[in-house]
């Protein structure tokens, strides 16, 4: 009922504020153009409200909880952007690739190509925790649709990719690890939501 309540007036707020703005304008006097629903025969005037997300407050079980949620909050929105660069330049790459003709060409570019790279992220990559390199490697797949290791065996072939993924095994990382929205990431899903929602 309040929340109705807030929703009323909110409403008769917006359509106030305009109704001054126009006659701020000078036009009051000889009224004024807005859109307008008919509807059983009576005329409500209409004002679309500027979107906005409503998030609800996560409820934590324990102060644990909430520690770990802040802490996963806090490495999703250190690495998403590099996972969405990484998405991006992929596609670059790959519609680039897609004209070069032959292997000795490819090798070439796929050294450019991770000059490049590390040129513009070996720092930042270097100084990723652990947990921070494993939830890249999710969002990796997540925004490219392949594992690390597929993309890896495809830039730079079998034998490195297999040798990348025993040395990531060793460190607690596996680069064919899949990205699971509806499971075991649920909640890097959520916090990606509201990263792009800008509530966080």
């Amino acid at each position: 009922m309040v929340s109705r309540l807030v929703i009323i007036l909110l409403l008769s707020m917006q359509f106030l504020l305009h109704t001054e703005d126009v006659h701020a304008q000078g036009v009051g006097s000889k009224g004024f153009v807005m859109m307008a629903e008919v509807i059983d025969g009576d005329t409500f005037p209409m004002r679309y409200l500027p979107y906005v997300t409503i998030v609800e407050s996560k409820p934590f079980k324990s102060d644990f909880e909430r520690r770990k949620w802040e802490r996963l909050k806090r490495n999703v929105k250190k690495v998403y952007p590099y996972a969405k660069l990484a998405g991006q330049l992929l596609d670059k790459y790959q519609v680039q690739l897609d004209s070069v003709e032959t292997k000795r060409e490819r090798k070439k570019y796929f050294r450019l190509i991770e000059k490049e790279l590390k040129a513009e992220f070996d720092d930042d990559i270097r100084n990723m925790t652990t947990t921070q390199g494993r939830i890249l490697v999710k969002l990796i797949d997540r925004e490219t649709g392949n594992s690390s290791f597929e993309i890896v065996q495809e830039f730079r072939g079998s034998f490195t990719a297999f040798f990348w993924q025993g040395f990531s095994k060793m460190f607690g990382q596996d680069l064919k690890s899949r990205y699971d929205p509806l499971g075991e990431d649920a909640e890097i899903e959520n916090i990606i939501y509201l990263i792009e929602a800008g509530a966080i």
